[in-house]
């Protein structure tokens, strides 16, 4: 589908996150389920189960070191490509890292208000989150986001407790605490999308956001793409924050190219 480009980039700048509604035709939504379902069968070393409240599923995996033996032919053929090359008026765009999540099995916790910049050791404007949900989600049940907040604070990351959304993940890191958006939602400018398989919610990672949970009965499948351009530079951040590639760290300081033989370059 294509865009009004000038709006879209006006937008991106402006909110932080952008709706695109049918940017993946059902070819291309039917190779990025293939790439989720194949994440699903070949769990990698950041597979995880998150602790709930119930009985419910809330799994997640990042970082498969051996990604692109299911990804390359959907990332290389993704029309997403071209969109992003547009929106940051660049001919490079690179892919980062994937993410999936799936919650079914009853009341799933929300996922906690976090920015991804937190646990990403790069800056730049030519960052980009495709959020695709393969079952349709109301906006009350969908992504929430922050709307301006990429361009403010960056706060620690959370550590995912139960009972306490802001807990940090690096107490002892110069980085403040996340503020308790679900507590004061009215102070906050805060935004969702009605969202079907085909549409897809690009973000930056900086943006503040948060998962509502899923109900009894319900189930959400959703993967992640991450990516970079031109611009991306490489940003210190405490503990081990990513992207986790062997040596990617060694002798990098702020302000140096975000670069490395591994990211995969779908354009340019």
């Amino acid at each position: 589908m294509a865009y009004e480009i000038p709006a879209l980039r006006e937008t991106f700048a402006r909110d932080g996150v952008v709706f695109l509604p049918g940017a993946l035709p059902p070819a291309a939504l039917a190779q990025a389920l293939a790439a989720w379902e194949w994440s699903v069968a070949n769990p990698g070393p950041g597979a995880a189960t998150f602790a709930n409240p119930s009985e419910a599923v809330f799994y997640q995996d990042l970082y498969n070191p051996t990604v692109l033996d299911g990804y390359r032919e959907m990332l290389l053929a993704s029309p997403l490509t071209a969109t992003l090359a547009a929106l940051w008026d660049t001919p490079e765009v690179w892919f980062m890292y994937e993410q999936v999540f799936l919650k079914e099995g009853g009341e799933a916790r929300r996922t906690p208000w976090h920015q991804d910049s937190s646990y990403l050791t790069v800056a730049g404007d030519h960052l980009a989150v495709a959020w695709i949900t393969f079952d349709p989600v109301a906006a009350a049940d969908s992504l929430e986001f922050v709307r301006g907040t990429h361009r403010g604070v960056l706060y620690n990351g959370s550590r995912f407790e139960l009972g306490d959304d802001t807990a940090p993940l690096h107490p002892d890191a110069n980085m403040p605490r996340l503020p308790d958006i679900e507590a004061h939602r009215e102070d906050f400018d805060i935004v969702s999308f009605a969202v079907e398989p085909g549409d897809v919610v690009l973000f930056h990672p900086a943006l503040l956001h948060g998962g509502a949970p899923t109900h009894p009965g319900r189930r959400r499948r959703t993967l992640t793409l991450r990516w970079f351009g031109t611009d991306a530079v490489y940003d210190q951040r405490p503990g081990r924050a990513g992207p986790r590639l062997e040596g990617f760290h060694k002798g990098k300081t702020s302000g140096d190219p975000f670069r490395h033989p591994a990211f995969l370059k779908v354009a340019g």
